[in-house]
C-alpha cells in the first residue's frame, strides 16, 4: 500500500523531510500560523479585530486555539466584506452560497489568487492518488466559469500530466457515454448519485467496454456504502472520496488507498471536533461538529469556523503509513434530517436503505409535517420504471428507526416513481438532503 501524497507534501510544505514527519512537527508548524494568522486577522479584518480585541494576541500552545471565539455562517451572512484582509482588486473569485435557513441570506466567500493556486496544488497532489500522468479524466463538476470547482480541477490535472474533460454536471447520460467512449476516458471524478446513475445504466446496456473506468473519485456530497459497493461492482473499479466546501477552500481532505478517513491537507488547514452544545473541543474518536481554521487564505481567512457537519478525528497512524491526520466521513449535518418520535432521520438512512436496491438511480425527498404526523415523498427515478412502491416501503420499514415510526403512525411514506429528477440548473451541484 502506498503512503498518502499529502504526507511528503505536508513534509515540504512545513520544512520537514518525508522521513522524519511526525505529530510534533506539524502541530509545531500549525501553532506558527495561528499566530501570525491573529496577527494578520487583527491587522486586516474588521470582523475579526471586533471579535477578538479580549483575547490574547499570542498562542503558546496549540490547546490554547480552544479558548478563542467561533466563527458561523450567520457571521458571513452579515457582512461578508468585513472579513476580507486584502484589497478588492485582489480578490479574483467571489462565491456565493446559501444557507439552509429561512432567511433567504447567503454567505459570500473570496479568494485571491495565492489562494487559488494552493487550492489548484492540493488538488494536484490529492488527485495523484489515483491518477497517472496520460490518464484520461472526465469531470463532472461545475466549470462554466473560470476559477471554478471544476476549472480548477482541470488546470490541476493538467499539471499533473493528465488529460482532463471537463464535461460539467451529469445531465444527458447518453451524450456522457458518448464522450467516454470517444475520449476513452479511464477515470471519472463527479458527485456519488451522478457516477451510480452512469454506473447503474452502463450495467443495464453494456454501454462501455469492460474495465475501461479504473477508478473514481466522489466529492461534492457524502459518499454511501451502497454507492460504493455498487460503483466497485459494475465497474470494478477503485473508489475515492474526497471532503471538502468552499470555506475549507474547496479542497479539504482526500482518501489514500487505505480507505480509511480523509488525509487532510494540515499544512493549510486545522481541524477540531467539538461538542455542538457546549463547544468543547472532543478528544480524537470522539464525534461532533467539524470546525475549522484555515492557515494560509490571504482573501477570506476564517478562525475556528463552525461547518455544521457532523464527524471524528480518527486517533492514530493510517494504515498506509502516514500520520497526517484523518477525518472521518460525514454522514450528518446539525441542520438536517427528520426528527421521528423513534430518532433522527437523516439522508444517510434513506440512502444505504434504497440504493441497495439496484433499480433506484435517484432520488428527491421531501416532508410535510400535519397534526404532528411526518409524511415523507419520495420521488425516486428507477433504471425501468416498473418497481412496486410497496417494495421500496419495504425496504424502508427494515431500518428499526423507520419501522418504529411507521408502526407508532409518526410517519407516513408515500413513493412516487419518475423517468427523470429535476435536472440541476447549468453549472451547479447541490447536496442532497430531507427537504420541507
Amino acid at each position: 500500500m502506498k503512503i498518502t501524497p499529502l504526507h511528503p507534501w505536508i513534509a515540504e510544505r512545513i520544512g520537514a523531510s518525508t522521513g522524519n514527519l511526525d505529530r510534533s512537527l506539524i502541530e509545531k508548524y500549525q501553532l506558527q500560523k495561528i499566530n501570525l494568522l491573529l496577527k494578520n486577522l487583527r491587522e486586516q479584518s474588521p470582523f475579526y479585530r471586533e471579535l477578538l480585541a479580549l483575547f490574547p494576541a499570542n498562542l503558546y500552545h496549540l490547546a490554547e486555539l480552544s479558548n478563542l471565539p467561533f466563527t458561523t455562517a450567520k457571521d458571513l451572512c452579515l457582512n461578508p466584506n468585513r472579513f476580507t484582509c486584502v484589497k478588492q482588486d485582489e480578490i479574483m473569485r467571489i462565491v456565493t452560497l446559501p444557507t439552509s435557513g429561512t432567511t433567504g441570506e447567503s454567505k459570500r466567500l473570496f479568494f485571491t489568487m495565492d489562494d487559488l493556486e494552493l487550492t489548484m496544488d492540493f488538488f494536484k497532489v490529492g488527485m495523484s492518488t489515483l491518477a497517472r500522468p496520460g490518464d484520461r479524466i472526465m469531470i463532472l463538476l461545475p466549470g462554466l466559469r473560470p476559477d471554478s470547482l471544476g476549472d480548477l480541477l482541470k488546470r490541476a490535472l493538467v499539471r499533473l500530466g493528465c488529460l482532463p474533460i471537463l464535461y460539467g454536471p451529469l445531465g444527458d447520460e447518453e451524450r456522457v457515454f458518448q464522450v467516454i467512449i470517444e475520449n476513452e476516458i479511464n477515470v471519472i471524478v463527479g458527485s456519488p448519485v451522478q457516477l451510480l446513475r452512469l454506473a447503474r445504466l452502463d450495467d443495464a446496456d453494456w454501454v462501455l467496454p469492460k474495465n475501461q473506468i479504473q477508478k473514481v473519485l466522489t466529492s461534492t456530497d457524502t459518499l454511501p456504502d451502497a454507492i460504493r459497493s455498487a460503483l466497485q461492482c459494475i465497474w470494478g473499479c477503485e473508489v475515492f472520496d474526497h471532503w471538502g466546501m468552499t470555506e475549507t477552500g474547496l479542497g479539504g481532505g482526500v482518501e489514500c488507498e487505505a480507505h480509511a478517513g480523509f488525509h487532510l491537507r494540515e499544512a493549510d488547514l486545522l481541524v477540531e471536533i467539538i461538542d455542538p452544545e457546549t463547544g468543547t473541543v472532543m478528544p480524537n474518536g470522539e464525534k461532533g461538529e467539524v470546525v475549522i481554521t484555515t492557515l494560509t487564505r490571504t482573501g477570506m481567512p476564517l478562525l475556528r469556523y463552525r461547518t455544521g457537519d457532523l464527524s471524528r478525528l480518527i486517533p492514530g497512524d493510517c494504515a498506509c503509513g502516514s500520520c497526517v491526520q484523518r477525518l472521518d466521513r460525514i454522514t450528518q449535518r446539525l441542520d438536517s434530517g427528520l426528527q421521528l418520535s423513534s430518532g433522527l432521520l437523516t439522508q444517510n438512512h434513506l440512502d444505504e436503505t434504497l440504493f441497495q436496491c439496484a433499480e433506484v438511480l435517484d432520488f428527491f425527498t421531501a416532508c410535510q409535517i400535519e397534526n404532528k404526523v411526518n409524511n415523507l415523498v419520495l420521488t425516486i427515478r428507477t433504471l425501468h420504471g416498473n418497481v412496486n412502491p410497496d417494495v421500496l416501503i419495504s425496504r424502508l420499514a427494515q431500518d428499526p428507526l423507520i419501522h418504529t415510526a411507521l408502526e407508532s403512525e409518526n410517519l407516513k411514506i408515500q413513493v412516487t416513481l419518475t423517468p427523470s429528477i429535476n435536472p440541476l440548473a447549468p453549472g451547479t451541484l447541490q447536496k442532497r438532503k430531507i427537504s420541507y
